[in-house]
């Protein structure tokens, strides 16, 4: 007996130094306890002592093991403790929820957590994300004639905050930014071997700045490897050139924007013959209008395999492209690294299969087309389509002559190229920056963060990125100031 009442003894004082302690840490959070002061408009329950049932005389001696009276103190001591437990289950919460009611803002712990971790994140944005881009360029003159007149390609770019990285900048852009409304007119001109090109015409006779047509400046979009005059990136520029007041048209590559094909050829970025008869049938239309042309991806990398045949023998004045892939071969082993063919590389594969599934009749006399559909990768693609189409010998042949870094010592007029280093789809290494450096007609802008075709900035990036602000400033800077470039 003298056993059992001091265990119970232990245990009720336990209870109760439970129950006083968290009275204490109620006074303490701020009238959780009974004492404590207490929260306006709450009524707090106190917490009341189970009567405690007297215990029968004993004549001294000791009960029998499992007696009536061991059973009897068993039941009032295990009472006891159930009432203690709901007294203590009850103020611990009253206290949670009294601190919850708080929340975890309210919290010196949680706020200065917060407060850490985000003074840390951003000294790591500011220190490791945010840069100003490398200029690269093979002259002083083009160099001064932007930091004069294009002064966004070298201001810091600080890319969106919650999404620098290369694949996210990739992928988001399609989906968050938004799609201007334009209203084109389009035109089917005929070519050499019978076929026809769709151009798309944002011709814009409500400039007020360039009210006469034959003057108005025109500006050429090239899109990239599966785009139209749809996409996001076009669109854009085009709003942004109609600010300016200046004219646009869309080159859509053969059999892509719903056209039909009237020959079994398509396109790629190697054969500019398309490109040459569009630039010079619209010079034709307006031979008194600046004329300049922005090429996007695989468009880029066309243009600049133009300019690099024509050299200075164009009726361009000046061209910009974006996210281009200098060196075809760099681009394929990039895109087909597991993560990257995952997010990128299959999902074009399966585009270009598409852009040709309904021309197929068109090809089965010169091409195996089961095996093209069961292609994988953009690499299969051209080797059993496109080098086939286009009378290359071998895969590596075609990819030698589509590869615009060997012909960027021959562009013979300005040319302001935007990469982001961190591009999956041209690798950083592969960027001719050399070859730029010798060329006085060639700029290069190397952001640190952008990924392909993205450069989102702002907190939420749905209206104008990085590229965006280049292509406007830059093509007002030629067309407004193209005279000092010849000087």
């Amino acid at each position: 007996m003298a056993g059992l009442a001091l265990l119970l003894q232990q245990g009720h004082r336990g209870s109760a130094e439970a129950t006083r302690r968290s009275s204490a840490s109620g006074r303490f959070a701020g009238g959780a306890g009974r004492d404590g002061p207490r929260l306006p408009g709450r009524r707090w329950p106190r917490p009341r002592s189970a009567p405690q049932a007297p215990l029968p005389c004993t004549s001294g001696r000791s009960a029998p093991a499992g007696g009536p009276l061991l059973q009897l103190h068993r039941a009032g001591a295990m009472q006891r403790l159930a009432m203690d437990l709901r007294v203590l289950s009850r103020e611990l919460a009253l206290y949670l929820e009294h601190q919850v009611r708080i929340g975890f803002f309210g919290s010196g712990m949680g706020l200065s957590l917060i407060i850490g971790f985000s003074v840390a994140y951003a000294c790591y944005y500011l220190s490791s994300i945010a840069k100003k881009p490398q200029l690269v360029t093979g002259g002083e003159s083009f160099s001064r004639f932007l930091q004069d007149h294009c002064p966004v390609v070298t201001e810091t770019y600080y890319p969106t905050i919650w999404c620098w990285e290369s694949r996210g900048q990739t992928l988001l852009r399609p989906f968050i930014t938004t799609k201007p409304l334009v209203q084109y007119r389009n035109e089917l001109i005929k070519t050499a071997d019978g076929g026809q090109i769709s151009l798309d015409w944002s011709d814009n006779d409500n400039s007020l700045c360039y009210v006469d047509a034959s003057t108005r400046p025109t500006i050429l979009l090239l899109p990239g490897l599966t785009g139209t005059s749809k996409e996001s990136y076009i669109l854009h520029m085009i709003r942004l050139s109609e600010e300016l007041g200046y004219r646009c048209v869309v080159f859509n590559n053969r059999g892509v924007a719903g056209e039909n094909l009237l020959t079994p050829r398509t396109y790629c970025c190697a054969n500019t013959e398309d490109l040459e008869a569009v630039i010079h049938h619209v010079h034709s239309l307006y031979p008194l209008a600046p004329f300049l042309a922005a090429g996007v991806s695989m468009g880029g990398m066309l243009l600049l395999n133009y300019l690099g045949k024509t050299g200075s023998k164009t009726p361009l004045m000046a061209a910009a492209t974006f996210s281009v892939g200098w060196n075809t071969f760099a681009c394929s082993e990039s895109l087909e690294k597991p993560l990257n063919w995952l997010l990128f590389n299959y999902y074009l594969t399966t585009c270009l299969q598409s852009s040709v599934r309904k021309h197929q009749h068109m090809f089965v006399k010169k091409i195996d087309m089961d095996q093209v559909m069961k292609a994988k990768s953009i690499r299969e693609f051209d080797k059993l389509f496109t080098s086939v189409m286009f009378g290359y010998q071998t895969i590596d042949d075609y990819y030698t002559d589509a590869s615009p870094n060997r012909r960027l010592k021959s562009v013979g007029i300005p040319v302001l190229c935007l990469n982001a280093v961190d591009d999956v789809f041209s690798p950083s290494h592969a960027i001719p920056i050399e070859t730029a450096k010798q060329n006085p007609n060639v700029a290069l802008v190397l952001t640190s963060c952008g990924g392909h075709i993205g450069f989102l900035e702002g907190i939420w990036p749905r209206q104008c990125t990085y590229m965006d602000r280049v292509f406007k400033q830059f093509v007002q800077a030629v067309v407004e100031h193209g005279h000092e470039l010849g000087a």
